[in-house]
């Protein structure tokens, strides 16, 4: 199982916003931290806004905060929420037009023992929230000023 690069982007958002609730940040400070393309950010930050990870506020003061305490958000529900397909094979996807399913569809054990190995890595994902996946290691790397403003 391999997550995308968007939710890799998205955990490593929330962990910057997490370290830094005392004050707003930019997508700009986010980006420059980890060393990532901002448009790309720019598209995950409005994903977590409407997943309501996020809150942004507009104009001369905004900046990004987290849109609830990071103890309260869990790492799976950000995977389930930035993830477009947990399916680990393809007769887990959804169907897709023009291809034929597989022989074995309906009958196949292989897709129960996959569905339980999908279940016991989001109920590992699910034990976990943001305030846990911050710790000191994190915040020796995170926890600097923001660069100053251009």
């Amino acid at each position: 199982m391999r997550l995308t690069l968007h939710t890799d982007y998205a955990l490593r958002t929330l962990i910057y916003l997490g370290i830094h609730t005392d004050r707003l940040t930019s997508i700009h400070e986010i980006a420059q931290a980890y060393g990532i393309s901002e448009n790309h950010l720019v598209k995950i930050i409005h994903r977590l806004g409407r997943g309501g990870f996020v809150e942004t506020l507009r104009g001369r003061r905004g900046g990004l905060r987290l849109g609830r305490p990071e103890e309260e958000i869990r790492i799976g529900d950000v995977v389930r929420y930035t993830e477009e397909d947990l399916g680990l094979v393809t007769c887990m996807q959804p169907p897709v037009e023009g291809t034929r399913p597989c022989l074995l569809v309906g009958g196949c054990s292989l897709r129960g023992v996959l569905d339980e190995a999908l279940d016991s890595f989001m109920g590992v994902l699910d034990s976990y929230t943001l305030a846990q996946a911050i710790t000191a290691h994190e915040r020796r790397f995170l926890d600097a000023p923001p660069p100053p403003a251009a």
